[in-house]
């Protein structure tokens, strides 16, 4: 297993339909990039809601990433998709709005901004107020970049939003505990009208909400920290979302590292390999799989415990307690329902309280999963009378793998042994 990296980027985002809408106007899309050692992520909105929202915030979203992958500069990538954005004759804006942010896996970040409501930086627990460049487009389709040290060119490029259409570049080097924070403007403005905030919730009061929640829980994860903003915005509009609402967190921090082992070695001779490795892996530890947590306990002499009184629910096998490890649980049927529910996007709204939902959880709070899998074959699993969709555990294994690396951006290290 790989020792701990020095910085990791944790990605998430979290959203809310228009009430009563059946798709959401806003679209986030993130992208792991393994070869340029880079992050991607963009969030647009899309003027209106519903479905024709939906279909300009994904086109937009989809450029802006496609524009990256093929490693075009970020400022060329939010050029061409400003010109190719219509503009609302009625009130003088983009169809769609968005925030690109490309970091690399040392910090270096460069965002690009249209539109959208400001993105919050926070360092150390406070908010710091980044430095960037204002780059106007005139209507003939001329570029006008106004340096940060130039006040009174940015106030123009500001103050002339019938001459200029605005975009905003920032450079970042991250540090070790920064967020950078974006959302669409479902947040800013939400409870607008009512008698607390009349004008809507107004980024002030976000920021101040945010970094509260910091205060309060400074190791906060990303996926955490975006659902409550996310639910407190929902709350302003009295649980019934006057627009969609959309908060993507970005989060430089130590890894949180994972072991999920699952087999029994393909040689009985490396039994104390497989016990060597649990426990001495720096991280939380997950046995799947009842041959091997009684490999472990013989070679750690540890006691497995099921407690029969807690059992959640009978369609699922019962966890399991032992000592120095996080969750022992049955190993292929809890494992391929834990596939399917990495599938879903929720996979916490599934299953709860069952094995697989508290192997899930722990993925979802871990970023470096490390599956250390024996390769031993169970007769049991070549019994015909299981299903046949019940794969081996070397598929199953492969398969859960590729959902977190691509659909979750975890980091996956495999060992067979």
């Amino acid at each position: 297993m790989e020792k701990k990296e020095k910085l990791f980027i944790e990605i998430a985002h979290h959203h809310e339909n228009k009430h009563n809408k059946p798709v959401c106007g806003d679209t986030f899309l993130s992208r792991k990039i393994t070869d340029d050692n880079r992050y991607v992520a963009v969030l647009s909105d899309g003027l209106g809601s519903g479905i024709k929202a939906n279909v300009l915030s994904t086109m937009t979203a989809s450029m802006a990433l496609n524009f990256r992958l093929r490693r075009e500069p970020i400022l060329r990538s939010a050029l061409n998709i400003m010109n190719a954005l219509p503009v609302d004759s009625a009130r003088n804006i983009s169809y769609a709005t968005f925030t690109i942010v490309d970091t690399d896996f040392e910090g270096t970040t460069e965002i690009v901004e249209f539109d959208g409501p400001e993105y919050l930086l926070f360092r150390e627990g406070q908010q710091v107020e980044p430095v960037k460049d204002a780059i106007g487009i005139d209507r003939e389709g001329q570029q006008f970049t106004a340096y940060s040290g130039d006040v009174e060119a940015m106030r123009r490029l500001g103050a002339e939003p019938d001459k200029f259409r605005v975009m905003y570049r920032s450079h970042l080097k991250l540090c070790k505990g920064d967020r950078i924070i974006f959302y669409s403007d479902g947040v800013v403005q939400s409870g607008m009208g009512a008698k607390d905030h009349p004008f809507g919730w107004g980024e002030k009061a976000v920021r101040a909400y945010v970094q509260e929640l910091i205060r309060q829980k400074p190791d906060i994860s990303a996926r955490d920290l975006s659902r409550k903003i996310v639910n407190a915005a929902l709350q302003k509009d009295g649980m019934k979302s006057r627009d969609d609402i959309t908060c993507a967190v970005i989060y430089a921090r130590d890894p949180r590292q994972l072991l999920i082992c699952s087999g029994p070695p393909y040689d009985a001779k490396n039994d104390k390999t497989l016990a060597a490795a649990v426990d001495k892996y720096d991280g939380k530890k997950v046995v799947c799989g009842g041959t091997t947590s009684k490999i472990l306990s013989r070679e750690l002499n540890r006691e497995i415990t099921v407690d029969i009184k807690n059992i959640r629910t009978r369609e699922y096998p019962p966890a399991a307690t032992m000592q120095g490890v996080d969750l022992v649980t049955e190993g292929i049927l809890t494992l391929g329902m834990v596939a399917e529910m990495l599938e879903k996007d929720n996979p916490l709204e599934e299953h709860k309280y069952s094995p697989a939902w508290d192997l899930i959880r722990l993925i979802m709070e871990s970023d470096i999963i490390d599956l250390l899998i024996g390769t031993r074959i169970n007769e049991a699993h070549q019994d015909p009378s299981l299903p046949v969709e019940l794969e081996i555990r070397r598929n199953v294994v492969k398969r859960i793998a590729a959902l977190l690396e691509e659909k979750w951006l975890k980091k996956v290290n495999i060992a067979y042994l």
